[in-house]
């Protein structure tokens, strides 16, 4: 019993030593326990991005970061770009959301893994909070997400394998496109129609349907369009999806941000699954919290026990999302006063009117009135202005002689649009339009005679 004999298992479970002087044994690792490998003979250096973070892109920033932005130096700028409502700091979340976080941290009991689809009774919070008769939730209906965004990347990689294809509207949010195509998923857009306060054109959204179509992505409220959808128009919805046995994946994260009825698409759904999507980022203007959820709404036990499974294990790629706004989740949804939502909805409301009426009276813009959400879309009758050659290069334009930033709808692959974000103090918001006024105003060419005529 020599301390300095050591022993292995060699590959046949024999044990092994090799006796050396002084009376030290070594281990042999020539023996099977190492079998030899073809080695690598790379002759130099060859590390590629993946297939994947090649395929991944953002549709806005592609358009973004190709614009020559610079603001004409007179002006202060006002972006009107960015879908974050904290950026002026005239829209700060209610005191109550901040005195949960507080209160959560000074616990102590939050510093912790999290189970990676989140505590129990914070997921109970959540499903109490939106359970409804029509669609009931249990806590385990919920899967809490750090944000809305991987609530919407879970949902896609549950539901899809590479070479199906989803639906997403167009326009929409850029990041379904993103997240599908860099893991091999198609993307059919079925348009909306602005002429219809941007409903979905059912007709062309069910001629894209086929056997690999796997998700149809319903968003409503509606980001880039501030669109709400009626009760009738989502039930119509239904029925197409319904028919074609297709599940909906709703993005619901603007929920409740709106001036009228907004019912949530699985209140009206007796036989079609949904998984709804959703967060605080909007709502309780914390979008830096990272903080979503997915809310599953079976029927017909069609989700089954497989896809929430496949749920838990996407979700334990990331071990979960914030422990300590978990920790708070509870006291944010009970606590926060109804004053703070319908505050931050009359500011919207208010300015979307400012923003709508001053554009209404600019030849050549087309503003479409929204009713939720923060966002309003504003054609270009591109005729009108011959000196650009598109969306991109007029709002580009408009920041190098006005600083008025808003964003080119071809980001969202719809052109000839622009979106503005309405949270804006009032004040920018009114200096904004008018400086989009003495823009149009500039550049606008009336109909040539030449046109009148042929019309005739």
């Amino acid at each position: 019993s020599n301390p300095f004999t050591i022993k292995h298992q060699n590959g046949n479970g024999v044990s092994a030593k090799a006796m050396h002087g002084h009376g030290i044994h070594h281990v042999n690792v020539k023996g099977s326990l190492y079998p030899t490998k073809a080695k690598s003979r790379r002759q130099m250096w060859d590390v590629k991005p993946s297939e994947m973070a090649v395929n991944t892109l953002n549709p806005i920033r592609a358009i973004v970061d190709g614009m020559k932005l610079t603001p004409n130096p007179e002006k202060p700028m006002i972006a009107l770009s960015i879908g974050d409502p904290t950026v002026f700091g005239n829209l700060p979340t209610d005191k109550s959301v901040l005195q949960a976080m507080k209160d959560a941290i000074d616990s102590q009991k939050f510093n912790g893994y999290a189970p990676s689809v989140g505590y129990l009774k914070s997921r109970q919070a959540v499903a109490n909070f939106y359970s409804c008769p029509e669609a009931p939730l249990e806590g385990e209906d919920v899967i809490l997400t750090s944000g809305c965004s991987q609530a919407i990347e879970l949902a896609i990689s549950v539901l899809c394998n590479r070479g199906d294809n989803i639906l997403v509207p167009c326009p929409g949010f850029s990041l379904y496109k993103t997240l599908a195509v860099s893991i091999g998923i198609e993307v059919k857009l079925y348009n909306l129609l602005p002429e219809k306060s941007w409903e979905a054109d059912l007709q062309h959204m069910e001629s894209l349907i086929d056997e690999r179509t796997s998700c149809l992505i319903v968003t409503n409220p509606s980001n880039p369009c501030g669109s709400v959808f009626t009760k009738e128009h989502l039930e119509k919805i239904l029925k197409v999806a319904s028919k074609h046995c297709i599940p909906i994946l709703a993005d619901e994260i603007y929920t409740n941000m709106v001036s009228c009825s907004c019912p949530s698409i699985a209140s009206l759904s007796s036989d079609v699954p949904v998984l709804s999507c959703g967060g605080l980022a909007k709502r309780w203007l914390v979008p830096g919290w990272r903080m979503g959820w997915i809310l599953i709404h079976d029927r017909n036990n069609v989700f089954g026990s497989e896809i929430r499974q496949g749920l838990v294990k996407l979700s334990q790629r990331i071990l979960g999302a914030c422990s300590i706004v978990q920790g708070a989740l509870e006291s944010i949804l009970n606590d926060t006063p109804q004053s703070f939502y319908s505050s931050t909805i009359s500011f919207l409301k208010s300015n979307s009117e400012i923003c709508f009426n001053k554009l209404c009276t600019v030849p050549g813009l087309n503003p479409v009135m929204p009713s939720g959400a923060m966002y309003l879309m504003v054609g270009i009758e591109m005729d009108h202005f011959p000196e650009f050659k598109n969306d991109v290069d007029f709002t580009e334009r408009m920041v190098t002689e006005q600083s008025v930033f808003c964003l080119p709808a071809s980001a969202f692959e719809y052109p000839n649009f622009f979106r503005i974000v309405v949270t804006v103090p009032e004040e920018m918001m009114v200096e904004a339009c008018d400086r989009i006024q003495q823009f149009c105003k500039h550049y606008y060419r009336p109909p040539s005679r030449d046109s009148n005529d042929l019309d005739q």
